[in-house]
Protein backbone atom coordinates (compact mmCIF):
# COMPACT_ATOMS: atom_id res chain seq x y z
CA UNK A 1 0.00 0.00 0.00
CA UNK A 2 3.21 2.41 0.85
CA UNK A 3 5.03 1.55 -2.54
CA UNK A 4 1.28 1.96 -4.46
CA UNK A 5 1.48 5.48 -2.90
CA UNK A 6 4.89 6.33 -3.43
CA UNK A 7 4.64 5.59 -7.01
CA UNK A 8 1.72 7.44 -7.73
CA UNK A 9 3.38 10.14 -6.33
CA UNK A 10 6.40 9.76 -8.37
CA UNK A 11 3.67 9.71 -11.66
CA UNK A 12 2.15 12.75 -10.70
CA UNK A 13 5.50 14.80 -10.42
CA UNK A 14 6.51 12.90 -13.33
CA UNK A 15 3.71 14.77 -15.33
CA UNK A 16 3.89 18.09 -13.40
CA UNK A 17 7.64 18.05 -14.57
CA UNK A 18 6.78 17.15 -18.18
CA UNK A 19 3.73 19.55 -18.02
CA UNK A 20 5.84 22.49 -17.01
CA UNK A 21 8.83 21.54 -19.72
CA UNK A 22 6.01 21.51 -22.54
CA UNK A 23 4.86 25.03 -21.07
CA UNK A 24 8.39 26.55 -20.83
CA UNK A 25 8.92 25.44 -24.30
CA UNK A 26 5.67 26.77 -25.61
CA UNK A 27 6.54 29.99 -23.70
CA UNK A 28 10.44 29.99 -24.61
CA UNK A 29 8.73 30.03 -28.57
CA UNK A 30 6.46 32.83 -27.92
CA UNK A 31 9.36 34.74 -26.41
CA UNK A 32 11.61 34.21 -29.76
CA UNK A 33 8.29 34.59 -32.16
CA UNK A 34 7.42 38.15 -30.14
CA UNK A 35 11.18 38.82 -30.38
CA UNK A 36 11.15 38.17 -34.23
CA UNK A 37 7.89 40.32 -34.42
CA UNK A 38 9.56 43.60 -32.82
CA UNK A 39 12.66 43.25 -34.87
CA UNK A 40 10.79 43.09 -37.66
CA UNK A 41 8.36 46.00 -36.53
CA UNK A 42 11.38 47.45 -36.16
CA UNK A 43 12.67 47.27 -39.39
CA UNK A 44 9.51 48.21 -40.91
CA UNK A 45 9.65 51.40 -38.90
CA UNK A 46 12.52 51.97 -39.75
CA UNK A 47 12.26 51.45 -43.73
CA UNK A 48 8.94 53.71 -43.75
CA UNK A 49 11.50 56.89 -41.84
CA UNK A 50 13.85 55.98 -44.62
CA UNK A 51 11.37 55.97 -47.44
CA UNK A 52 9.73 59.52 -45.69
CA UNK A 53 13.31 60.73 -45.29
CA UNK A 54 13.97 60.23 -49.17
CA UNK A 55 10.68 61.56 -50.32
CA UNK A 56 11.74 64.49 -48.16
CA UNK A 57 15.15 64.87 -49.93
CA UNK A 58 13.42 64.37 -53.24
CA UNK A 59 11.03 67.40 -52.76
CA UNK A 60 14.03 69.35 -51.21
CA UNK A 61 15.91 68.32 -54.04
CA UNK A 62 13.15 69.33 -56.30
CA UNK A 63 12.49 72.59 -54.61
CA UNK A 64 14.74 74.02 -52.84
CA UNK A 65 14.15 75.87 -49.86
CA UNK A 66 11.00 76.81 -51.32
CA UNK A 67 7.79 76.04 -49.25
CA UNK A 68 4.55 77.36 -51.55
CA UNK A 69 2.09 80.04 -49.27
CA UNK A 70 -1.29 78.41 -49.00
CA UNK A 71 -3.25 81.67 -48.35
CA UNK A 72 -6.03 82.66 -50.41
CA UNK A 73 -5.38 84.35 -53.60
CA UNK A 74 -1.80 85.27 -53.24
CA UNK A 75 -0.23 82.64 -55.74
CA UNK A 76 1.97 84.62 -58.42
CA UNK A 77 1.69 84.49 -61.42
CA UNK A 78 4.65 82.32 -62.88
CA UNK A 79 7.52 83.55 -65.30
CA UNK A 80 6.71 82.99 -68.01
CA UNK A 81 2.86 82.45 -67.58
CA UNK A 82 1.23 79.49 -66.81
CA UNK A 83 0.11 79.29 -70.17
CA UNK A 84 3.38 79.29 -71.66
CA UNK A 85 4.69 75.67 -72.68
CA UNK A 86 8.08 74.61 -73.67
CA UNK A 87 8.20 74.04 -77.61
CA UNK A 88 9.12 70.38 -77.43
CA UNK A 89 6.62 70.21 -74.58
CA UNK A 90 3.56 70.48 -76.60
CA UNK A 91 2.12 68.71 -79.16
CA UNK A 92 4.27 70.04 -82.05
CA UNK A 93 6.22 67.59 -80.62
CA UNK A 94 5.56 64.99 -82.73
CA UNK A 95 6.46 66.91 -85.44
CA UNK A 96 9.87 65.29 -86.21
CA UNK A 97 11.35 69.03 -87.58
CA UNK A 98 10.04 70.47 -84.01
CA UNK A 99 10.78 67.32 -81.25
CA UNK A 100 13.79 68.65 -79.60
CA UNK A 101 13.34 72.50 -79.91
CA UNK A 102 13.53 73.36 -75.82
CA UNK A 103 14.82 76.29 -76.73
CA UNK A 104 11.31 77.79 -78.05
CA UNK A 105 8.46 79.10 -75.08
CA UNK A 106 4.98 79.81 -76.84
CA UNK A 107 2.03 80.06 -75.94
CA UNK A 108 -1.81 81.04 -76.84
CA UNK A 109 -5.10 82.01 -74.49
CA UNK A 110 -8.27 83.25 -75.20
CA UNK A 111 -10.78 83.82 -72.45
CA UNK A 112 -14.69 85.05 -72.68
CA UNK A 113 -16.34 86.02 -69.95
CA UNK A 114 -19.81 86.49 -69.40
CA UNK A 115 -21.17 88.46 -66.44
CA UNK A 116 -24.66 89.35 -65.12
CA UNK A 117 -24.79 92.22 -62.83
CA UNK A 118 -27.76 93.83 -61.20
CA UNK A 119 -27.76 97.36 -59.26
CA UNK A 120 -23.20 97.21 -60.08
CA UNK A 121 -22.15 100.04 -57.51
CA UNK A 122 -19.00 100.79 -59.21
CA UNK A 123 -21.50 102.51 -61.45
CA UNK A 124 -23.66 105.49 -60.65
CA UNK A 125 -26.88 104.17 -61.91
CA UNK A 126 -28.76 101.02 -60.75
CA UNK A 127 -29.40 98.35 -63.80
CA UNK A 128 -29.11 95.24 -65.02
CA UNK A 129 -25.84 94.93 -67.15
CA UNK A 130 -24.66 91.81 -68.95
CA UNK A 131 -21.12 92.32 -70.66
CA UNK A 132 -19.26 89.85 -72.63
CA UNK A 133 -15.48 90.43 -71.84
CA UNK A 134 -13.04 88.84 -74.48
CA UNK A 135 -9.21 88.44 -73.98
CA UNK A 136 -6.65 86.93 -75.97
CA UNK A 137 -3.46 86.54 -74.86
CA UNK A 138 0.13 85.20 -77.24
CA UNK A 139 3.39 84.70 -76.08
CA UNK A 140 6.93 83.54 -77.75
CA UNK A 141 10.05 83.45 -75.76
CA UNK A 142 13.51 82.15 -76.94
CA UNK A 143 15.85 80.84 -74.35
CA UNK A 144 19.00 78.15 -73.79
CA UNK A 145 20.07 78.74 -77.56
CA UNK A 146 21.80 82.09 -77.26
CA UNK A 147 22.99 82.48 -73.60
CA UNK A 148 23.13 84.92 -72.11
CA UNK A 149 20.87 86.63 -74.53
CA UNK A 150 17.05 86.02 -74.34
CA UNK A 151 14.05 87.98 -75.55
CA UNK A 152 10.29 87.61 -75.13
CA UNK A 153 7.20 89.06 -76.31
CA UNK A 154 3.65 89.18 -74.76
CA UNK A 155 0.68 90.61 -76.78
CA UNK A 156 -2.74 91.23 -75.60
CA UNK A 157 -6.33 92.52 -76.75
CA UNK A 158 -9.10 92.62 -74.40
CA UNK A 159 -12.57 93.45 -76.05
CA UNK A 160 -16.34 94.22 -74.00
CA UNK A 161 -19.50 93.48 -76.41
CA UNK A 162 -22.73 94.41 -75.22
CA UNK A 163 -23.04 95.91 -72.02
CA UNK A 164 -24.92 99.22 -71.08
CA UNK A 165 -21.66 101.22 -70.75
CA UNK A 166 -19.78 103.41 -73.62
CA UNK A 167 -16.01 101.47 -74.41
CA UNK A 168 -14.30 104.23 -75.36
CA UNK A 169 -13.19 105.53 -72.57
CA UNK A 170 -12.91 102.46 -70.17
CA UNK A 171 -9.78 100.60 -70.01
CA UNK A 172 -10.85 98.06 -67.62
CA UNK A 173 -12.17 96.24 -69.57
CA UNK A 174 -10.91 97.67 -73.17
CA UNK A 175 -7.10 97.58 -74.33
CA UNK A 176 -7.39 96.96 -77.98
CA UNK A 177 -4.33 94.81 -79.26
CA UNK A 178 -1.28 96.10 -77.36
CA UNK A 179 2.11 94.60 -75.71
CA UNK A 180 1.84 93.68 -72.77
CA UNK A 181 5.63 92.50 -72.41
CA UNK A 182 8.82 93.19 -75.19
CA UNK A 183 12.31 92.65 -73.57
CA UNK A 184 15.63 91.72 -73.88
CA UNK A 185 17.52 89.73 -71.37
CA UNK A 186 21.17 88.86 -69.98
CA UNK A 187 20.89 85.30 -68.31
CA UNK A 188 23.66 83.98 -66.49
CA UNK A 189 22.57 80.53 -64.85
CA UNK A 190 26.47 80.53 -63.17
CA UNK A 191 26.93 83.74 -61.39
CA UNK A 192 29.19 85.69 -59.43
CA UNK A 193 26.98 84.91 -56.75
CA UNK A 194 28.02 81.44 -56.20
CA UNK A 195 25.54 78.51 -54.61
CA UNK A 196 23.43 78.47 -52.00
CA UNK A 197 23.55 75.07 -49.15
CA UNK A 198 22.02 72.56 -51.19
CA UNK A 199 24.03 73.22 -54.03
CA UNK A 200 21.61 75.11 -56.29
CA UNK A 201 22.67 77.64 -58.79
CA UNK A 202 21.94 81.03 -57.83
CA UNK A 203 21.36 82.45 -61.49
CA UNK A 204 21.31 86.43 -61.89
CA UNK A 205 18.90 88.08 -64.66
CA UNK A 206 18.55 91.70 -66.01
CA UNK A 207 15.77 92.80 -68.37
CA UNK A 208 15.07 95.59 -70.15
CA UNK A 209 12.14 96.57 -72.27
CA UNK A 210 8.03 96.33 -71.54
CA UNK A 211 7.43 94.25 -68.50
CA UNK A 212 4.34 92.70 -66.71
CA UNK A 213 4.76 90.91 -63.67
CA UNK A 214 3.62 90.36 -60.18
CA UNK A 215 5.53 90.31 -56.58
CA UNK A 216 5.05 89.33 -52.84
CA UNK A 217 1.30 88.62 -52.25
CA UNK A 218 0.09 90.77 -55.27
CA UNK A 219 -1.14 93.74 -53.21
CA UNK A 220 1.19 96.05 -54.68
CA UNK A 221 1.86 94.55 -57.99
CA UNK A 222 -0.07 92.54 -59.92
CA UNK A 223 -0.40 91.45 -63.75
CA UNK A 224 -4.40 91.71 -63.01
CA UNK A 225 -5.40 88.32 -64.39
CA UNK A 226 -8.68 88.70 -63.25
CA UNK A 227 -9.18 91.94 -64.45
CA UNK A 228 -9.88 91.92 -68.74
CA UNK A 229 -7.04 94.65 -69.06
CA UNK A 230 -3.47 94.55 -67.56
CA UNK A 231 -0.91 96.49 -65.18
CA UNK A 232 2.00 96.76 -67.56
CA UNK A 233 5.45 98.90 -66.90
CA UNK A 234 8.37 99.76 -69.40
CA UNK A 235 12.02 99.55 -68.25
CA UNK A 236 14.67 97.76 -66.47
CA UNK A 237 14.01 94.74 -63.59
CA UNK A 238 16.63 92.23 -62.27
CA UNK A 239 17.16 89.46 -60.46
CA UNK A 240 19.58 87.34 -58.31
CA UNK A 241 18.76 83.89 -57.36
CA UNK A 242 15.36 82.16 -57.74
CA UNK A 243 12.62 80.67 -55.57
CA UNK A 244 14.87 77.36 -55.48
CA UNK A 245 17.34 79.52 -53.17
CA UNK A 246 17.94 80.49 -49.53
CA UNK A 247 17.84 84.11 -50.50
CA UNK A 248 16.74 85.73 -53.24
CA UNK A 249 16.56 89.59 -54.42
CA UNK A 250 14.20 91.29 -57.02
CA UNK A 251 14.82 95.03 -58.30
CA UNK A 252 12.65 96.98 -60.84
CA UNK A 253 13.34 100.68 -61.94
CA UNK A 254 10.61 101.45 -64.18
CA UNK A 255 7.62 103.65 -65.46
CA UNK A 256 4.19 102.30 -65.44
CA UNK A 257 2.25 102.12 -69.16
CA UNK A 258 -0.86 104.61 -70.03
CA UNK A 259 -3.46 102.38 -71.33
CA UNK A 260 -5.88 103.48 -74.01
CA UNK A 261 -8.70 101.83 -75.66
CA UNK A 262 -7.95 101.83 -79.18
CA UNK A 263 -4.64 103.08 -79.35
CA UNK A 264 -1.32 102.12 -78.79
CA UNK A 265 -0.39 102.42 -75.16
CA UNK A 266 2.24 104.74 -74.27
CA UNK A 267 5.09 105.26 -71.31
CA UNK A 268 3.29 107.75 -68.47
CA UNK A 269 6.37 109.74 -68.18
CA UNK A 270 5.09 111.67 -65.04
CA UNK A 271 5.72 108.64 -62.74
CA UNK A 272 8.44 106.73 -61.95
CA UNK A 273 8.50 103.49 -59.89
CA UNK A 274 11.56 101.69 -58.47
CA UNK A 275 11.59 98.93 -55.74
CA UNK A 276 13.23 96.17 -54.31
CA UNK A 277 11.80 92.88 -52.58
CA UNK A 278 14.07 90.24 -50.64
CA UNK A 279 13.16 86.41 -50.01
CA UNK A 280 14.96 84.98 -46.83
CA UNK A 281 13.98 80.89 -47.19
CA UNK A 282 17.11 79.30 -44.66
CA UNK A 283 13.93 78.71 -42.16
CA UNK A 284 11.39 78.32 -45.25
CA UNK A 285 9.94 74.89 -43.11
CA UNK A 286 8.59 77.25 -40.51
CA UNK A 287 8.55 80.87 -41.98
CA UNK A 288 9.78 82.87 -45.21
CA UNK A 289 10.73 86.52 -44.44
CA UNK A 290 10.15 88.78 -47.44
CA UNK A 291 10.90 92.45 -47.05
CA UNK A 292 10.07 95.18 -50.03
CA UNK A 293 10.77 98.88 -50.24
CA UNK A 294 9.03 100.91 -52.93
CA UNK A 295 9.30 104.05 -53.98
CA UNK A 296 6.36 105.92 -56.62
CA UNK A 297 7.64 109.28 -57.82
CA UNK A 298 5.47 111.67 -59.75
CA UNK A 299 5.87 114.88 -61.84
CA UNK A 300 2.71 116.69 -62.19
CA UNK A 301 3.32 118.67 -64.65
CA UNK A 302 3.96 115.78 -67.23
CA UNK A 303 0.73 114.38 -66.02
CA UNK A 304 -1.63 114.07 -68.66
CA UNK A 305 -4.48 111.52 -68.42
CA UNK A 306 -6.43 109.70 -65.98
CA UNK A 307 -6.62 105.62 -65.36
CA UNK A 308 -9.16 105.63 -68.44
CA UNK A 309 -6.91 107.73 -71.11
CA UNK A 310 -8.47 110.88 -70.69
CA UNK A 311 -7.30 114.00 -70.30
CA UNK A 312 -6.43 114.39 -66.41
CA UNK A 313 -8.43 116.99 -64.28
CA UNK A 314 -6.10 119.83 -62.86
CA UNK A 315 -6.73 119.01 -59.46
CA UNK A 316 -4.90 115.68 -59.94
CA UNK A 317 -1.81 116.81 -61.85
CA UNK A 318 0.24 116.73 -58.82
CA UNK A 319 3.84 116.39 -57.86
CA UNK A 320 3.83 112.94 -55.26
CA UNK A 321 6.72 110.70 -53.73
CA UNK A 322 5.71 107.84 -51.59
CA UNK A 323 7.77 105.52 -49.89
CA UNK A 324 6.26 101.98 -48.93
CA UNK A 325 8.37 99.58 -46.83
CA UNK A 326 7.04 96.00 -46.25
CA UNK A 327 7.40 93.17 -43.87
CA UNK A 328 5.58 90.01 -44.78
CA UNK A 329 5.97 86.35 -43.50
CA UNK A 330 4.56 83.11 -43.97
CA UNK A 331 5.01 79.44 -43.76
CA UNK A 332 3.64 76.66 -42.11
CA UNK A 333 3.67 75.54 -38.10
CA UNK A 334 5.70 72.73 -38.12
CA UNK A 335 4.61 69.80 -37.17
CA UNK A 336 0.45 70.66 -37.61
CA UNK A 337 -1.95 71.64 -40.30
CA UNK A 338 -2.08 75.01 -39.88
CA UNK A 339 -0.28 77.72 -42.19
CA UNK A 340 -0.22 81.87 -41.97
CA UNK A 341 0.51 84.94 -43.68
CA UNK A 342 1.27 88.18 -42.13
CA UNK A 343 2.51 91.49 -43.31
CA UNK A 344 2.68 94.97 -42.13
CA UNK A 345 3.37 97.81 -44.71
CA UNK A 346 4.16 101.75 -43.85
CA UNK A 347 4.01 104.69 -46.06
CA UNK A 348 5.41 107.74 -45.85
CA UNK A 349 6.56 110.94 -48.01
CA UNK A 350 4.77 113.94 -49.34
CA UNK A 351 2.25 115.32 -52.40
CA UNK A 352 0.48 118.32 -53.28
CA UNK A 353 -2.91 119.21 -53.06
CA UNK A 354 -4.90 121.38 -55.73
CA UNK A 355 -7.88 122.81 -56.31
CA UNK A 356 -9.90 122.72 -59.12
CA UNK A 357 -8.37 125.34 -60.67
CA UNK A 358 -5.16 123.79 -60.17
CA UNK A 359 -3.23 126.05 -57.73
CA UNK A 360 -1.52 124.72 -54.95
CA UNK A 361 -3.12 124.92 -51.84
CA UNK A 362 -1.05 122.68 -49.40
CA UNK A 363 1.58 120.26 -49.26
CA UNK A 364 0.28 117.35 -47.43
CA UNK A 365 1.95 115.14 -45.36
CA UNK A 366 2.15 111.08 -47.03
CA UNK A 367 1.28 108.85 -43.59
CA UNK A 368 -0.75 105.88 -44.36
CA UNK A 369 -0.43 102.06 -43.39
CA UNK A 370 -2.01 98.87 -44.16
CA UNK A 371 -1.72 95.22 -42.56
CA UNK A 372 -2.97 91.67 -43.03
CA UNK A 373 -3.00 88.43 -41.14
CA UNK A 374 -4.45 85.33 -42.44
CA UNK A 375 -4.20 81.74 -40.60
CA UNK A 376 -5.58 78.11 -42.07
CA UNK A 377 -5.76 74.48 -41.46
CA UNK A 378 -5.84 72.04 -43.96
CA UNK A 379 -7.66 69.22 -42.63
CA UNK A 380 -6.55 65.33 -43.72
CA UNK A 381 -9.68 64.57 -46.15
CA UNK A 382 -9.59 63.47 -50.14
CA UNK A 383 -11.21 66.41 -50.63
CA UNK A 384 -8.09 68.56 -49.44
CA UNK A 385 -10.44 71.21 -47.28
CA UNK A 386 -8.57 73.95 -45.80
CA UNK A 387 -10.42 76.49 -43.57
CA UNK A 388 -8.83 79.94 -43.33
CA UNK A 389 -9.71 83.20 -41.17
CA UNK A 390 -8.63 86.74 -42.80
CA UNK A 391 -8.73 90.39 -41.10
CA UNK A 392 -6.93 92.91 -43.28
CA UNK A 393 -7.32 96.64 -42.79
CA UNK A 394 -5.85 99.34 -45.09
CA UNK A 395 -6.04 102.73 -43.93
CA UNK A 396 -7.95 106.19 -44.86
CA UNK A 397 -7.99 109.76 -45.15
CA UNK A 398 -9.15 110.93 -41.50
CA UNK A 399 -9.51 114.92 -42.01
CA UNK A 400 -9.30 116.19 -45.69
CA UNK A 401 -8.06 119.30 -43.62
CA UNK A 402 -5.29 118.49 -41.22
CA UNK A 403 -2.53 118.81 -43.72
CA UNK A 404 -2.42 115.14 -44.01
CA UNK A 405 -3.33 112.33 -46.49
CA UNK A 406 -3.20 109.10 -44.76
CA UNK A 407 -5.09 107.19 -46.95
CA UNK A 408 -3.20 104.23 -48.18
CA UNK A 409 -2.23 104.60 -51.54
CA UNK A 410 -2.08 100.58 -53.40
CA UNK A 411 0.33 101.16 -55.58
CA UNK A 412 -0.26 98.58 -58.93
CA UNK A 413 -1.80 95.89 -56.86
CA UNK A 414 -5.40 94.16 -57.61
CA UNK A 415 -8.44 94.52 -55.85
CA UNK A 416 -9.50 90.41 -55.48
CA UNK A 417 -9.85 88.41 -53.43
CA UNK A 418 -10.90 91.82 -51.08
CA UNK A 419 -13.96 91.49 -53.05
CA UNK A 420 -15.65 88.92 -56.04
CA UNK A 421 -17.63 91.84 -56.71
CA UNK A 422 -14.48 94.15 -56.96
CA UNK A 423 -16.38 96.31 -54.85
CA UNK A 424 -13.26 96.69 -52.22
CA UNK A 425 -9.84 98.28 -53.28
CA UNK A 426 -6.71 98.41 -50.66
CA UNK A 427 -7.52 101.98 -49.48
CA UNK A 428 -9.64 103.10 -46.80
CA UNK A 429 -10.62 99.20 -45.03
CA UNK A 430 -11.35 97.09 -42.54
CA UNK A 431 -12.66 93.46 -43.37
CA UNK A 432 -12.54 89.75 -41.49
CA UNK A 433 -12.90 87.00 -44.02
CA UNK A 434 -13.64 83.43 -43.70
CA UNK A 435 -13.12 80.90 -46.42
CA UNK A 436 -13.11 77.33 -47.26
CA UNK A 437 -11.26 75.82 -50.28
CA UNK A 438 -12.07 72.32 -51.14
CA UNK A 439 -11.19 69.67 -54.12
CA UNK A 440 -14.31 67.27 -54.27
CA UNK A 441 -13.58 64.13 -56.25
CA UNK A 442 -15.54 63.11 -58.78
CA UNK A 443 -16.38 59.94 -60.63
CA UNK A 444 -17.39 61.73 -63.58
CA UNK A 445 -15.43 65.02 -63.55
CA UNK A 446 -11.81 65.52 -62.13
CA UNK A 447 -9.87 68.22 -60.46
CA UNK A 448 -12.56 70.27 -59.38
CA UNK A 449 -11.78 73.24 -57.16
CA UNK A 450 -13.93 74.58 -55.07
CA UNK A 451 -13.81 77.82 -52.83
CA UNK A 452 -16.38 79.89 -50.97
CA UNK A 453 -16.45 83.00 -48.56
CA UNK A 454 -17.97 85.31 -46.42
CA UNK A 455 -16.43 88.78 -46.01
CA UNK A 456 -17.61 91.88 -43.95
CA UNK A 457 -16.76 95.34 -45.11
CA UNK A 458 -16.06 98.81 -42.95
CA UNK A 459 -14.34 102.16 -44.24
CA UNK A 460 -11.45 102.74 -42.06
CA UNK A 461 -12.21 106.42 -42.00
CA UNK A 462 -16.06 107.11 -42.29
CA UNK A 463 -15.24 110.77 -43.83
CA UNK A 464 -13.34 109.41 -46.75
CA UNK A 465 -14.09 107.89 -49.95
CA UNK A 466 -15.48 104.11 -51.19
CA UNK A 467 -12.98 104.49 -54.32
CA UNK A 468 -14.71 101.13 -55.95
CA UNK A 469 -18.23 101.96 -55.16
CA UNK A 470 -17.89 104.95 -58.02
CA UNK A 471 -16.02 107.11 -55.57
CA UNK A 472 -18.55 108.14 -53.02
CA UNK A 473 -17.76 109.93 -50.02
CA UNK A 474 -19.30 111.75 -46.95
CA UNK A 475 -16.88 114.11 -45.86
CA UNK A 476 -19.17 114.53 -42.61
CA UNK A 477 -18.53 110.99 -42.07
CA UNK A 478 -22.79 111.13 -40.75
CA UNK A 479 -23.38 108.02 -42.83
CA UNK A 480 -21.20 105.66 -40.74
CA UNK A 481 -18.54 103.19 -41.71
CA UNK A 482 -20.77 99.78 -42.65
CA UNK A 483 -20.03 99.26 -46.01
CA UNK A 484 -21.48 95.67 -45.93
CA UNK A 485 -21.03 92.09 -46.71
CA UNK A 486 -20.62 89.76 -48.96
CA UNK A 487 -21.05 86.01 -49.99
CA UNK A 488 -18.63 84.36 -53.00
CA UNK A 489 -18.94 81.10 -54.56
CA UNK A 490 -16.16 79.95 -57.12
CA UNK A 491 -16.09 76.48 -58.91
CA UNK A 492 -13.20 75.91 -61.23
CA UNK A 493 -12.57 72.81 -63.29
CA UNK A 494 -10.63 71.82 -66.97
CA UNK A 495 -13.49 70.29 -69.38
CA UNK A 496 -9.66 68.82 -71.13
CA UNK A 497 -6.10 69.25 -71.60
CA UNK A 498 -6.92 73.02 -73.78
CA UNK A 499 -9.87 73.81 -72.17
CA UNK A 500 -11.46 75.04 -68.17
CA UNK A 501 -14.17 76.82 -66.53
CA UNK A 502 -14.68 79.11 -63.97
CA UNK A 503 -18.12 79.98 -62.69
CA UNK A 504 -18.61 82.24 -59.72
CA UNK A 505 -21.23 84.06 -57.56
CA UNK A 506 -21.17 87.02 -55.25
CA UNK A 507 -24.38 88.78 -53.65
CA UNK A 508 -23.60 92.00 -51.68
CA UNK A 509 -25.65 93.53 -48.68
CA UNK A 510 -25.10 97.02 -48.66
CA UNK A 511 -24.95 98.29 -45.33
CA UNK A 512 -25.19 102.15 -44.05
CA UNK A 513 -23.05 104.08 -45.70
CA UNK A 514 -23.86 102.59 -48.92
CA UNK A 515 -27.83 102.69 -48.20
CA UNK A 516 -26.85 106.90 -47.16
CA UNK A 517 -24.15 107.86 -50.26
CA UNK A 518 -25.35 105.58 -53.40
CA UNK A 519 -28.74 107.16 -53.13
CA UNK A 520 -27.64 111.10 -53.01
CA UNK A 521 -26.81 110.66 -56.22
CA UNK A 522 -29.16 111.87 -58.58
CA UNK A 523 -32.09 110.40 -59.49
CA UNK A 524 -31.32 107.31 -57.42
CA UNK A 525 -33.36 108.08 -54.43
CA UNK A 526 -34.45 104.42 -54.57
CA UNK A 527 -31.89 102.53 -55.35
CA UNK A 528 -31.89 99.15 -54.25
CA UNK A 529 -29.19 98.46 -51.49
CA UNK A 530 -27.91 94.93 -52.95
CA UNK A 531 -26.55 93.58 -55.70
CA UNK A 532 -25.71 90.10 -57.26
CA UNK A 533 -23.03 89.12 -59.65
CA UNK A 534 -22.74 86.14 -61.49
CA UNK A 535 -20.51 84.96 -64.10
CA UNK A 536 -19.33 82.27 -66.81
CA UNK A 537 -15.81 82.10 -67.74
CA UNK A 538 -14.10 79.84 -70.64
CA UNK A 539 -10.81 79.40 -70.95
CA UNK A 540 -8.72 77.69 -74.15
CA UNK A 541 -5.54 77.06 -74.68
CA UNK A 542 -3.56 76.27 -77.89
CA UNK A 543 -1.04 74.34 -76.23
Amino acid sequence: MQLKKISLALATASVWWLGSGLSSAEEVQLAETQVEDIEQQKKVKARLEEIKAEEKAAARAANGYYVERRSYGTQKETEPPRYVKQLNKTWLKDYDALADIDWLDIGFEYRARFEHRDNDFRRNAQNIDEPLLLRSRAYVGLKNVLDPFRFAIEVQDSRRNHGDYDRAYDTRDVNQADFLQAYLELYYKESIFGKDDLGNNRPFWVRAGRHAWEAGDRRLIARNEWRNTTNTFQGVRANIGEKKNDWQLEFHAVQPVQRFTKRLDEVDHSQNFYGVIGNWRRWSQFVTIEPSYFLLKQDGDRVEYDSNGLPAALNTQINREIHTGGLRVYGVIPGTQFDYDASYIKQWGHQDQKNAAGRVTAELDHDAYAYNAEIGYSFKHPWKPRFSAFYGVASGDKNPTDGKNQRFERLFGFARPWSNDDYIQMENIRSPKIRLEFEPKLSWLENVKVDTGFSWYRLDSATDRWNAGANLRDTTGNSGRDLGKEFDLRVRFPLNQYASLNLGYAYFWGGDFVKDTSRRVAGQADRHTDSEFLYTELTLLAF
